[in-house]
């Protein structure tokens, strides 16, 4: 299979995976919302989301052994790749096991000392709050496996994984709303850790029997070379994820502090809204960023810049085609999604999806950058940015500002970071910021517009119910056209057609 058509197989499996997660999910959020109420989803999103806040040296250890299993590949190097992830293997053991016993010793200072926690519910937020944390251990031992499948390019298992784990979502909530007679807020915990369970599971016994680097390491396989590489790669990476769900949860935290766990309610829809829509990035961004470092690996800079750029536009204009009709539709999406909206949520999900989709704009960048391995220095400048929101959150609930001003510092620091990653890679991979303004900026502009305007003209001057299906169907399909005509080059129309006539010819 050639890269084009890799890069266009993977990407179409994530894309369905996205669409099916996505009714998958927003519909589980209803049921559970339904079954919770608005205090107990509060409750969870708040108590959850501190334990997640880890969850982000997972992240960071998936990105991390991910770069360095396809820098490898690359090199064609299979004895290093197969040392690579036994010692990652071992590390996240390690870490993982580390986080959830000094998770266990914490949880009654974090859980009744620091969050507000309504009365009467202190000993379900215990139980939300260890399941978190036991959920965060068995992500943390998936994660080399989840590593491998991305290094393999192997997207298409792992769609159907991520798929099978939005359905047994969707079974919980519907078992919580026609079956579940005791706490469900407890129940709803304990059944989510069958599911990281169900995960584990599913990657590490496929990869296991069909990746011969992948096998279960002993410990005198530990070598302090490859820990050293990976810990010192890794430890930035954390850093900057940590930047990232910090301010996520960081903002959660300070709104439950001013607000109280209603407020977090809205905020954690928000979140989901803005998960389940970033998969549809994060569909281009999988399947392109192997081919991305292994081009690194390779030494050809030249192709990375030009996949990284690649990377940017089409995640752009992806989110772009879903984000701009939820935009303009939101409050009777949610309506309809939710039956009871939990006030200020419409805020939030608008803010926090305009601030993704400015982030996408780079965001091949970071990519870039994890492939030639800089990557102490762009931790420092770039991430550090987010994390500005936080102190600027807090002082303008401090002052006396309104809820939304919150979104506002939110939504700025996302825009500086996304164009401060440009001055960077100039620096460090002698990328042309003029060339990338040119075929990322100006390219996705056009299509951007037009569905702006379609919107626009939509919700201003039709009503009829409903209309929300207008607004999108019209939306993506001027996004679609206008991407086509607009925003690719000759060469990425001429690439498409050459694989759809491939794909008509073989069948």
């Amino acid at each position: 299979m050639t890269p084009s058509v890799r890069i266009l197989t993977n990407t179409t499996a994530q894309y369905l995976r996205t669409i099916i997660n996505v009714c998958l999910s927003l519909y589980s959020t209803r049921l559970i919302l339904s079954a919770l109420g608005q205090t107990d989803f509060g409750i969870y999103s708040v108590v959850a989301g501190v334990v997640s806040m880890l969850s982000f040296m997972t992240n960071a250890l998936v990105s991390t052994t991910q770069r360095y299993l396809s820098f490898n590949h690359g090199k064609a190097d299979r004895e290093k790749t197969s040392q690579v992830f036994a010692n990652s293997l071992l590390l996240h053991v390690v870490i993982g096991t580390s986080a959830f016993v000094i998770l266990a010793l914490l949880t009654y200072p974090i859980v009744l000392g620091v969050l507000h926690i309504e009365t009467g519910r202190e000993t379900a937020a215990v139980v939300v709050y260890l399941s978190a944390a036991l959920m965060l251990l068995f992500t943390s031992f998936t994660a080399p496996f989840r590593a491998l499948f991305i290094a393999r390019e192997n997207i298409v298992y792992i769609s159907i994984v991520d798929v099978l784990d939005g359905l047994l979502k969707l079974l919980i909530a519907v078992f919580l709303v026609y079956v579940a007679s005791s706490d469900q807020l407890i129940t709803y915990s304990l059944l989510l850790i069958g599911i990281s369970l169900f995960n584990l599971s599913a990657f590490a016994i496929y990869a296991l029997r069909h990746f011969e680097e992948c096998h279960i390491p002993h410990w005198c396989e530990w070598d302090k070379r490859y820990i050293k590489d990976l810990s010192g790669f890794a430890g930035w990476t954390i850093y900057s994820t940590g930047c990232i769900m910090a301010r996520t949860q960081g903002i959660a935290i300070i709104l439950n502090r001013f607000f109280g766990s209603a407020v977090n309610a809205s905020y954690g829809i928000a979140q989901q809204v803005s998960g389940a829509v970033h998969f549809v990035a994060q569909s281009v961004l999988n399947a392109m960023s192997p081919q991305i470092i292994k081009a690194e690996g390779g030494g050809n800079r030249l192709r990375m810049l030009k996949l990284s750029e690649f990377a940017s536009k089409y995640a752009t204009l992806l989110m772009a085609m879903i984000v701009i009709p939820l935009v303009f539709e939101m409050p009777v999406v949610l309506e309809l999604w939710l039956h009871q909206v939990p006030s200020d949520a419409v805020m939030f999900c608008r803010f926090i999806l305009i601030a993704s989709v400015c982030d996408q704009l780079t965001i091949g960048l970071g990519i870039a950058n994890q492939a030639i391995g800089k990557i102490r220095n762009y931790s420092l400048t770039i991430n550090t940015i987010k994390i500005l929101s936080l102190p600027s959150a807090w002082l303008c609930l401090r002052i006396g500002l309104p809820v939304d001003s919150t979104m506002y510092c939110y939504l700025l620091f996302e825009i500086i970071c996304a164009l401060a990653r440009l001055p960077f890679l100039k620096i460090t991979a002698g990328l042309s910021i003029s060339g990338f303004i040119k075929n990322v900026f100006l390219r996705s502009s056009l299509p951007i517009l037009l569905q702006l305007a379609c919107c626009y003209a939509i919700t201003q001057y039709i009503e009829f119910p409903y209309r929300f299906l207008l607004t999108i169907v019209a939306g993506i399909t001027v996004g679609t056209i206008a991407t086509w005509f607009g925003a690719m080059t000759n060469k990425e129309q001429q690439t498409i057609k050459d694989i759809i006539f491939q794909k008509l010819r073989h069948q």
